[in-house]
């Protein structure tokens, strides 16, 4: 079984800078496909950053140049760094793992591909 606990989500203005991290507790399987999800009230949720086997990063057009997607290995934390926040930004994030995937820095795996989901941490972000 996989854990997976987020935190670092927060209430900042517009052109804000927060860091969310998800901390990996694993028992039986071991993880290297690991992405972050948000989602608004009455959304589906939607993929923001992976980082695949190979530690390729993947964003989505969206977020490029302000969001940054890492993992510290040794430390089993997944890191999203997100700068130049917007109000567009504010939702709830979430982390997600995988035993494996890969992306070949273009594909995004779907959210079904991803069977382990942390709690969420919410971010909001004010004009």
């Amino acid at each position: 079984q996989v854990q997976l606990v987020e935190s670092g989500g927060g209430s900042v203005q517009a052109g804000g800078t927060l860091r969310l991290s998800c901390v990996v507790s694993e028992y039986r399987a071991s993880v290297t496909c690991m992405g972050w999800f948000r989602q608004a009230p009455g959304k589906e949720r939607a993929v923001v950053a992976v980082i695949d086997s190979d530690d390729t990063p993947v964003v989505i057009d969206s977020v490029k140049g302000r969001f940054t997607i890492s993992r510290d290995n040794a430390k089993k934390t997944l890191y999203l760094q997100m700068n130049s926040l917007k109000p567009d930004d504010t939702d709830m994030y979430y982390c997600a793992a995988a035993v494996w995937c890969r992306t070949l820095g273009t594909n995004i795996p779907p959210q079904r591909a991803f069977p382990y989901w942390g709690q969420g941490t919410q971010v909001s972000v004010s004009s």
